[in-house]
């Protein structure tokens, strides 16, 4: 149970890790410690090298502002003003943050070996993003009995580069030490070691789809929550491509020993010049998830097929709207026409007989829509019903499907990618939630989202049927939350054939 640090409550909560002592804040019952470090920092003779433990400090630290980003950039405008990504300046970017009820134990939601513990990955395409974006605040969390946890972990060509004088995976690597620090320190804040939940949205999620896959992160966690991402990820070849992009931008060799001896913002300048024009639907350069052998032995999707983490519960889902906000703030939608539907449905390798059921279901949408819905259905709900099969046939741990439908009036946005985040985190309030839901998002939705997480933290079982040959999925909006049976099946089964 928790080494709680009784001493210093006069200046905040306290409480002893395995490296040294932690003050934090507190707030209404809820203690926050930010910026702690998991891994020493990746400079230096550690730049582009698996993560290395961190060293043990002396005397009390201090835990009360988000630790150092990621080097990364903003978001290109108009998604900046949609997905706020605060930039914390500092080389320790190997950091996380824990929020837990206070005091660390002693009330009727912790069970005999501490509180239920969830474990949160941001998403942004593996080169954006932090857990100091504010919508994932964890107090809601805390404040309904369990111990949040967000981490950051390396990005771009530091986190996900291809080289062959250097590990690949690094990101996923940090996550793995992240969770790791996490079995191994989050009794001393009241958690329970043997029930972590790890869940992540898009990047996020399919890392984590990736982490189910990895033998290296086998036992780290007994469950898990995969929001807006499928298993996804490329052969060495393949995924190097990138690296070697930026590494004709910047003249050098697509090494590591050389990339590090490049100037940090000159080598996200490049990085940014390569995948500037990426997109999850209309892609070019961008980074992806390796094949390498070691943390990834094959395609993650192909392992869970075959029966790896069958004993992890899974909640898995999408938004019903994925495409718009890749589509609808750069103008696809509307630039997209009945020939440019085609070609790039070619290109995307869509069968003719697929994109004529998606016309024939939606005659009054533009072609840039059922475009886009194509693109969106391939890309993630498609592999998540799949996957959903695979585990079914398999006798596995259960798995819940949802899907989130509630329209945002910004921008005619509707139920796009990243709009449920405000809802699972309980985060409406925050300007920069507001963003992206607008000022009137339905709080009740918000209520039943985030109390489906934390019941699904706690107990396995977030409030509805698991799979089933019915293809049951619990839909949050538009409206109340209504467990439905097989949506849109004929598109579905469209790839079937």
């Amino acid at each position: 149970m928790s080494e709680y640090v009784a001493e210093h409550d006069q200046d905040g909560p306290g409480t002893r890790t395995r490296n040294g002592v932690l003050r934090g804040a507190l707030k209404d019952g809820v203690a926050s410690f930010l910026g702690v470090p998991y891994a020493q920092a990746p400079v230096g003779a550690l730049r582009f090298r698996a993560p290395e433990p961190v060293e043990s400090w002396d005397g009390v630290r201090e835990a009360t502002a988000f630790g150092a980003t990621a080097p990364k950039r903003p978001y290109a405008p108009p998604l900046d003003a949609l997905l706020p990504d605060p930039e914390v300046a500092g080389d320790d970017c190997l950091n996380l943050n824990v929020w837990a009820p206070w005091p660390a134990a002693g009330d009727g939601d912790t069970a005999e070996g501490g509180r239920a513990v969830m474990v949160w990955i941001h998403g942004g395409s593996l080169i954006h993003g932090s857990s100091a974006v504010p919508v994932y605040d964890g107090t809601a969390f805390a404040r309904d009995g369990v111990v949040l946890v967000s981490i950051n972990y390396r990005l771009g060509i530091e986190g996900f580069g291809v080289f062959p004088d250097a590990p690949a995976n690094l990101g996923l690597r940090d996550q793995i030490a992240a969770l790791t620090w996490v079995r191994e320190n989050i009794a001393a804040f009241g958690g329970d070691p043997d029930r972590v939940t790890v869940f992540g949205e898009s990047a996020g999620a399919i890392s984590i789809a990736a982490l189910l896959a990895s033998p290296l992160a086998k036992g780290l966690f007994r469950r898990a929550v995969i929001q807006s991402g499928a298993p996804s990820a490329r052969s060495i070849d393949v995924a190097r491509r990138t690296t070697e992009a930026i590494a004709a931008r910047l003249k050098v060799p697509a090494t590591a020993e050389a990339f590090a001896g490049v100037d940090p913002e000159r080598l996200l300048a490049a990085q940014t010049a390569v995948t500037s024009k990426g997109n999850p639907v209309l892609s070019s350069h961008t980074f992806h998830i390796a094949v390498d052998g070691d943390v990834l032995p094959d395609h993650p999707g192909d392992l869970l097929a075959d029966g790896a983490s069958a004993d992890v519960e899974l909640l898995m889902g999408t938004n019903t709207d994925e495409y718009r906000l890749w589509f609808v703030p750069g103008g696809h939608t509307e630039r997209v026409g009945s020939l440019g539907q085609r070609l790039l449905l070619w290109k995307g390798k869509i069968s003719p007989r697929v994109a004529n059921v998606y016309r024939a279901c939606r005659p009054q949408e533009k072609p840039g829509e059922v475009l886009g819905v194509i693109a969106a259905d391939k890309l993630l709900r498609i592999p998540l019903n799949m996957l959903a099969d695979y585990r079914l046939a398999g006798r596995t741990a259960a798995t819940y499907l949802y899907e989130f439908g509630w329209p945002s009036p910004v921008l005619d946005l509707r139920a796009c990618h990243a709009l449920e985040l405000g809802f699972v985190f309980d985060t409406l309030d925050m300007p920069e939630t507001c963003a992206l839901t607008g000022p009137d998002a339905p709080q009740h939705l918000a209520t039943a989202m985030h109390a489906a997480w934390v019941a699904f933290a706690k107990t396995g079982d977030p409030g509805w049927r698991p799979w089933d040959a019915a293809r049951p999925v619990m839909t949050f909006g538009p409206g109340l939350p209504a467990l439905v049976e097989a949506p849109r099946e004929e598109e579905r089964r469209a790839w079937e054939g």
